[in-house]
């Protein structure tokens, strides 16, 4: 396949196969957010829209010109997918040429939106939890658990998971996952998950009915936790016991209607982390969360990714004009 000759389909399984590693999806973050940074690459805050049924629809955007695409995503967390037999996700991204508009291709945005959230926490859990974090306590054990049961297995030397999900299939599945990688898996309430646990990772359905669970005041020192569901699950007067708390923007956060943790307990965030404008790193007397929505600059350093690997072996889908 080559750029050339109109729009190419690109299926979750088709990009699932392009062989793109974590440390690869890291640097092409790291990459977006300093080019975000140095006003390369241009985003717009992320809008979400939810119903009160738990329900949540999103949508991000992002342009740059080199490479020269934008990135426009949408996807819709739908609870009621199990009970139909269809992923809890679903969405689609388009990539449009940044000169002209045209449309280059459409990607299902299931594997981006895992990947690249899973990619978002490696970047921070990389310059603030023990290196030689060796366990990991998983709070919901859904598609968000396995990407990054993933990509902390090439991150971190892992020796045993702890999972904890509403449902005991789940539960299973990932523990599963996890022995097939060669680690302990044991599936434990949740305060027992977190007791002595090196990195934590909390996944649970964003749904603000669910009553905060988990206290920080739980975790050892020296523990890091990413928070992929807007600290839903988490007592907010437990959250002062971490030491740094890093969000993935600022004005995003900014701009949100409701918070994700008091604005006063904020180090920084990701531009200030992997631009060096604030001091952080593991301290084995300190804990450290990520506790973030997602953010435009991920979904587009992975899709141009993506799109960049399948453009050069030829893979997906011609789409006639």
């Amino acid at each position: 396949m080559s750029e050339e000759g109109g729009l190419v389909y690109l299926s979750d399984t088709v990009l699932d196969g392009l062989g793109i590693s974590t440390a690869d999806v890291v640097a092409a973050v790291e990459r977006a957010v300093l080019a975000r940074a140095q006003e390369r690459l241009w985003t717009a805050p992320k809008s979400a829209v939810l119903p009160g049924d738990g329900r949540y629809m999103m949508a991000t955007l992002a342009a740059a010109d080199d490479p020269g695409v934008i990135v426009v995503k949408s996807v819709m967390v739908a609870p009621g997918n199990a009970a139909r037999g269809l992923p809890g996700i679903n969405g689609a991204i388009l990539i449009l040429d940044s000169e002209t508009g045209v449309l280059k291709a459409v990607m299902d945005a299931n594997w981006v939106t895992a990947v690249r959230t899973a990619a978002l926490s490696a970047v921070v859990a990389k310059r603030l939890a023990d290196p030689k974090a060796q366990s990991v306590a998983f709070i919901g054990c859904g598609v968000q658990a396995h990407s990054h049961l993933a990509a902390f297995a090439e991150l971190f030397p892992l020796r045993e998971i702890r999972a904890f999900g509403r449902g005991r299939a789940r539960v299973d599945a990932l523990c599963e996952a996890a022995r097939g990688l060669g680690l302990e898996a044991r599936a434990l309430p949740a305060r027992e998950a977190l007791d002595g646990v090196d990195l934590v990772v909390s996944s649970i359905t964003l749904d603000y009915s669910v009553a905060p669970s988990l206290d920080a005041r739980w975790l050892k020192p020296g523990a890091f936790a990413t928070i992929t569901d807007l600290a839903i699950p988490w007592a907010p007067a437990g959250m002062p016991a971490f030491d740094t708390v890093i969000i993935d923007d600022r004005v995003q956060e900014a701009e949100s209607a409701k918070p994700m943790v008091d604005p006063g307990l904020v180090a920084g965030d990701l531009t200030e982390l992997i631009g060096g404008r604030i001091a952080a790193s593991f301290a084995p007397d300190r804990r450290a969360a990520f506790v973030f929505r997602g953010l435009a600059v991920g979904d587009f350093a992975l899709a141009a990714l993506a799109y960049d690997r399948a453009v050069a072996s030829g893979a997906g889908t011609r789409v006639a004009g």
